[in-house]
């Protein structure tokens, strides 16, 4: 008998999720445009409204938006990528240890980005750190490269859409991992 589809992702975290992908792809598109200036930071406030955003709601969110619900140590997340790499790797309905490790990075970029950013936009601190945003954005770019080979290689091994599940919010699972009532 197959499980029943459940709510994992509320759509406070799928709209958050979208918003920053689509905020940080136009941000990173018009860097480099003095004509584009104004839409670059638009986009760069926008992501630091959606990553305090986020931070909120991870705190008093639903089950799996929760940061207590994926806070994983190292040894877990080693555990979790040897696993993966020989390709048996714990399933998880919520987020997986690499990925809990790479939503922290990506909202610690952002943050970081979208600081750096700010304080070039007021002309403070010149070109050092023009140079340091540059890095971030770019370092930004790597961790979601990486964050979308994660998700189709357990989108493969797992057998199941992951990119669908972040834009219905459903997975398969066992009714009581669903979220409880008047909570999703």
């Amino acid at each position: 008998m197959s499980k029943p589809k459940i709510l994992v992702w509320d759509i406070a975290v799928r709209a958050f999720h979208w918003l920053l992908a689509l905020s940080f792809l136009g941000a990173f598109l018009t860097a480099e445009s003095e004509r584009m200036r104004d839409v670059h930071v638009a986009l760069g406030y926008t992501m630091l409204g959606l990553v305090a955003f986020r931070l909120v709601w991870g705190l008093v969110g639903t089950r799996y938006a929760r940061f207590t619900s994926f806070a994983f140590g190292p040894k877990r997340v080693a555990a979790y990528i040897k696993s993966l790499l020989a390709l048996r790797p714990q399933h998880y309905l919520g987020h997986n240890p690499a990925g809990s490790w790479a939503i922290y990075a990506l909202l610690a970029l952002s943050v970081l980005a979208g600081a750096t950013g700010y304080a070039i936009y007021n002309d403070v601190g010149g070109h050092w750190l023009e140079e340091l945003h540059e890095g971030v954005a770019n370092t930004l770019l790597a961790v979601v490269i990486v964050h979308i080979a994660g998700v189709l290689v357990s989108s493969l091994i797992h057998r199941e859409n992951l990119v669908r599940s972040m834009l219905t919010g459903y997975k398969t699972g066992d009714p009581g991992d669903a979220h409880p009532a008047g909570r999703g």
